[in-house]
């Protein structure tokens, strides 16, 4: 796997993973499981308590198990917030069933039907007219009757005999014939129509009357009527599931207390294999901390009580872990943040890396000037518990102390340097005497002596007794 980012001159990046472009989401998820990083800043972790919580799950081999407690807390709140608001439309349920009952039956008693507006605006318009039509009806009848339809006739009679004197006349005959019957069929549609027109102005008023009927009903369900007769199976649907709202409740609440009763149990298994796990760790880093220069220090594992039933409980179960250290003998263990120093809290970070890097699996471990704050006896400490996790991870460290940089198997030197007043930095693999005058050059900068090099040989030299 060859991940790289590309740090562009105006500060964006892209990630690339085996050749291909990525999102650093993506970097992120996958190098999770390949790196550990330590950093120099990476000690502050350790002063919020929701850390001490997942390094107790890490190396007891919970996460499955809260995993399982997360997810059974969000069916149980999903449950419980159903219930609240089924809870708050039962309150609300008699206001709501008659306010419903009376919107449905002012529907349905309309009997509205898709597109009956535009068929009743028609028949309105039309009635309102009724007198014009017929007097124009009528008077277009007589016209064509009378005026056209009857001199057309002898025109056709005389045509016909003219064509059979002369065949050359047969196709304008029959085309004038065509005409002329044609025209009947005209005459004899208006007067059918003449025929079924009459004032009625009582209809007019029943037609006028249904179209504010539902013109009332579109202003108050909907622009128009179909939305209005959809609106209507809505509030019949849900004034059916008003009726049902009881039954459904006490589902809900069985579903409730269902829930809480497995996340009840799930988490207090999670609680017990916490409190084990908690011992272990602790008694783990004592150990640890021992072998980094704190024979004297007392390190323990506090839970706080949690609230009592369910108003306690989060995603993570719950427990409320703390560290408790003391680093000189005779005071009682406090809080980390408030008794710790940096160079405390850098071994104490290193021993948990340590302890977690077994658990998690992880190859690599890289530290990021984790010696920060410490030197002497305690650098050499540091230094044999990195080259310790060396024997079975891979490790990276970068360090400006000799003591730890001694023990390592290869030195690479990270210099920067300006070219064409632009700053430069490059990584230089070493060789065995560079390596040696790089060492001595971080004990005595460019004062470099024998003595300083004799003493470079001897830290060195202590790598091959660990």
């Amino acid at each position: 796997m060859v991940v790289k980012r590309v740090v562009s001159l105006k500060g964006a990046s892209r990630y690339f993973m085996n050749g291909s472009l990525a999102t650093a989401k993506a970097v992120s998820e996958v190098m999770e499981n390949l790196l550990s990083v330590a950093s120099q800043h990476d000690h502050q972790q350790l002063l919020q308590p929701r850390s001490h919580l997942d390094c107790i799950d890490a190396v007891g081999g919970l996460w499955p198990q809260r995993l399982a407690v997360s997810q059974r807390y969000d069916k149980w709140v999903e449950a419980r917030e159903s219930y609240q608001a089924l809870a708050a439309k039962e309150r609300d349920k008699e206001q709501r069933r008659d306010f419903l009952a009376f919107q449905v039956k002012e529907i349905e008693e309309s009997a509205a039907s898709p597109g009956e507006d535009a068929a009743l605006v028609l028949e309105r318009d039309r009635l309102r007219a009724s007198d014009d039509l017929i007097g124009l009806g009528k008077k277009s009848w007589h016209l064509l009757a009378e005026a056209v339809n009857t001199p057309l006739s002898v025109v056709r009679k005389n045509l016909a005999q003219m064509a059979a004197f002369d065949p050359s006349l047969a196709g304008l005959a029959e085309e004038v014939a065509g005409n002329c019957f044609q025209l009947e069929d005209h005459v004899q549609a208006i007067r059918n129509y003449v025929e079924t027109l009459a004032s009625d102005p009582a209809r007019l008023d029943v037609v006028t009357a249904r179209l504010d009927l539902l013109q009332r009903l579109k202003r108050k369900y909907g622009g128009e009527l179909d939305a209005v007769i959809a609106f209507g199976r809505e509030a019949k649907q849900e004034l059916a599931e008003l009726e049902a709202l009881d039954e459904r409740l006490a589902c809900l609440e069985k579903e409730v207390r269902h829930n809480e009763t497995a996340l009840a149990e799930a988490a207090a298994l999670l609680s017990e294999g916490r409190q084990a796990a908690a011992q272990e760790l602790a008694g783990k880093i004592r150990a640890a901390l021992a072998a980094l220069c704190f024979e004297q220090a007392v390190f323990e594992i506090f839970f706080k009580e949690p609230a009592r039933g369910m108003g306690g409980i989060s995603r993570l179960g719950w427990d409320r872990p703390e560290f408790m250290f003391s680093a000189n003998q005779g005071e009682e263990p406090k809080p980390l943040a408030k008794v710790a120093s940096g160079g405390e809290l850098s071994r104490l970070m290193l021993a948990l890396k340590t302890l977690l890097a077994q658990k998690d699996q992880v190859d690599t471990v890289i530290f990021d000037e984790i010696d920060a704050g410490i030197s002497g006896k305690a650098a050499e400490a540091v230094a044999r518990k990195i080259r310790e996790l060396s024997g079975h991870h891979q490790v990276f460290c970068i360090t400006h102390l000799p003591q730890i940089a001694s023990l390592a198997d290869e030195h690479f030197l990270v210099q920067k340097s300006v070219v064409d007043a632009r700053t430069k930095t490059t990584i230089i693999p070493l060789s065995p005497e560079k390596r040696e005058q790089e060492l001595a050059r971080m004990l005595d900068g460019d004062s470099v002596s024998e003595q300083t090099l004799a003493y470079v040989r001897t830290l060195m030299e202590r790598k091959g007794a660990l």
